[in-house]
């Protein structure tokens, strides 16, 4: 009996998947995608539900219209996605200063984050960073390597619908099912999504130099408690500060109409 056929069948599947599933993310960066964007969609959609149950969805009109209005200076250029038509947003309330966005169009902005970003631009830059995660597939690419690192699962035979891998497909997803909360990005896909945050801020005609003063805010917010970058999944603040300066310098005139939205 040869015991080391199923470590060859499943690295040769590995390596199969791999290289037919081979991608480049919109700033040029190499990825493995295994899973379609449809079933991403899917993914996204059936999550944001959960979510939507489970947490307190805020009705106030000026805070969604506001809110909207931001998302869709961001969004109205975009080209149309695969897996869905149209971005929808909801406002949740709570206190957490944060947001995020899942494949399928679906972005969540927390009240709690109106009282960091001061202005329509830092509102945008944290919106235009989620929508960034969703245009690199970045759910995608970190439930792909999930899959691939598991040499236990038959990779030939993986159904992202399937209950059998529904938990670590939410996991991938950024999803913590029991909970409820977002688990972050690794540090490559923030410091991505800044960069395709920072294009469509400016390409919508936001002022990309609210970024940085967002961000400390976002570090003011914070009381100094953020972990040293080593052990965080997330750039630190001054890292993240000098990136955007950095890529702020590169970027390329614009001259969209201001976007007038006001809360």
């Amino acid at each position: 009996m040869n015991y080391f056929r199923p470590l060859i069948s499943t690295a040769l599947i590995a390596s199969a998947l791999a290289l037919t599933a081979c991608s480049s993310s919109p700033t040029g960066r190499q990825q493995v995608l295994l899973f379609s964007s449809q079933d991403m969609s899917q993914l996204g959609a059936q999550s944001f539900e959960q979510l939507k149950q489970k947490e307190t969805i805020n009705r106030d009109p000026k805070t969604n219209q506001y809110v909207q209005c931001v998302t869709r200076a961001l969004t109205t250029k975009l080209n149309p996605s695969s897996g869905f038509s149209q971005w929808e947003v909801v406002v949740f309330d709570s206190e957490q200063v944060n947001a995020f966005a899942l494949p399928g169009g679906k972005i969540g902005v927390y009240t709690g984050l109106l009282d960091v970003a001061n202005n329509q631009d830092q509102l945008a830059t944290v919106i235009g960073h989620e929508i960034g995660h969703v245009l690199a597939q970045h759910s995608n690419e970190r439930l792909s390597r999930n899959q691939l690192a598991n040499a236990g699962l038959q990779l030939s035979s993986i159904a992202i619908s399937g209950t059998e891998y529904h938990d670590a497909a939410m996991a991938g997803l950024g999803l913590g099912v029991q909970y409820g909360v977002l688990m972050p990005y690794g540090r490559a896909q923030e410091s991505e999504s800044d960069i395709i945050g920072l294009r469509l801020m400016a390409e919508a005609g936001f002022n990309p130099n609210e970024s940085i003063n967002l961000w400390q805010n976002m570090a003011k917010a914070s009381g100094g408690n953020q972990p040293p970058e080593f052990f965080s999944t997330h750039p630190s603040h001054s890292t993240r500060i000098g990136d955007l300066r950095a890529e702020i310098g590169r970027l390329p005139s614009y001259n969209a109409a201001r976007p007038q939205c006001q809360l």
